[in-house]
């Protein structure tokens, strides 16, 4: 995984499907939400340490929807401006679960590879 340098401080580049996992999970929690608003909670879970643009975000949500995995509507912000509000369908709750459980097993098993001493480390 790369790092970026933005401003003085890293930001983390996300590996490939985990923003998938990550907008599902944003609607599963929040319910309906436009692209705007999707991006930002990331960006705040994140602790800022993952910053969406505009292209990242909405690309991300037409695969999803294309794939079935989200719902979209049309109607009005909360400052009363036309918007696109997107929905995890009920079906892909359980898909949620599994890819959820899938990461989990993936980072328990990279924190172990990661803890193992390297050559010449002396522990």
């Amino acid at each position: 995984m790369e790092r970026t340098s933005d401003m003085g401080k890293d930001r983390l580049e996300l590996l490939q499907g985990t923003l998938d996992l990550m907008v599902l999970q944003t609607l599963a929690g929040m319910g309906p939400l436009h692209g705007y608003g999707i991006a930002r909670r990331i960006e705040q879970v994140s602790g800022e340490e993952v910053l969406l643009n505009q292209g990242t975000i909405y690309a991300a949500l037409v695969r999803l929807q294309q794939r079935g995995w989200i719902s979209a509507e049309w109607g009005v912000s909360d400052n009363n401006r036309k918007a696109k509000f997107y929905a995890i369908t009920r079906q892909d709750r359980k898909r949620l679960a599994q890819d959820t459980a899938y990461w989990q097993r993936l980072t328990v098993l990279m924190g172990r590879v990661l803890a193992f001493p390297s050559e010449g480390d002396e522990r």
